[in-house]
């Protein structure tokens, strides 16, 4: 039998049936108790901050890019949670709207700066191994500013939003660890 070729120039690594990787759970609806713009305000921070959907997507999608000649299994999950990064994405965006917020890009912090999202949020690093430790990283950051927005938010129909967003990372935390430890042996 002949051996096929492969085209060094063509990515064998197929995309086409990759869904979003999340929590087999519906989300609350995405609804408001009432207006409110610094509510808005700390989920803008959750939208395109320095620890954001925005940051995470752009960095799975960078890391799915770099990995998907090389190690087309873990490019197709990488590429699974930015899709659930981006549903994260979109479920903050109607939310910062119904508060009164402005969906631009802009995270405004509670001092009044505000800071445009760029690149520069993001940990590129060169290797499989340290990509997965930076999106571990990243998935904790995220939880972590979840949690302490949800302590300073007095809106169950908000919180109960990101309660459910903090399910997905956690999950995304779980597979990002299985494939760091098979990446180890």
């Amino acid at each position: 039998m002949m051996e096929e070729k492969r085209n060094p120039l063509c990515n064998t690594c197929s995309f086409t049936d990759i869904r979003p990787i999340m929590m087999d759970l519906p989300y609350p609806p995405i609804q408001v108790r009432e207006r409110n713009p610094a509510y808005a305000n700390l989920l803008s921070m959750d939208y395109c901050g320095s620890v954001s959907e925005l940051s995470a997507i752009t960095q799975y999608i960078n890391n799915e890019n770099r990995l998907s000649g090389k190690n087309c299994s873990i490019a197709r999950t990488l590429l699974g949670i930015a899709m659930a990064e981006m549903i994260h994405l979109q479920k903050l965006g109607e939310l910062i709207a119904l508060l009164g917020g402005t969906v631009d890009f802009v995270a405004r912090q509670q001092n009044g700066r505000q800071k445009l999202w760029t690149p520069e949020y993001l940990t590129i690093p060169e290797n499989v191994r340290n990509m997965l430790q930076a999106d571990i990283k990243a998935e904790h950051g995220a939880i972590n500013q979840y949690r302490m927005h949800m302590n300073m938010i007095k809106d169950h129909d908000v919180n109960a939003v990101l309660a459910r967003i903090i399910k997905d990372e956690e999950y995304h935390i779980m597979l990002l660890q299985a494939l760091l430890k098979e990446c180890v042996k």
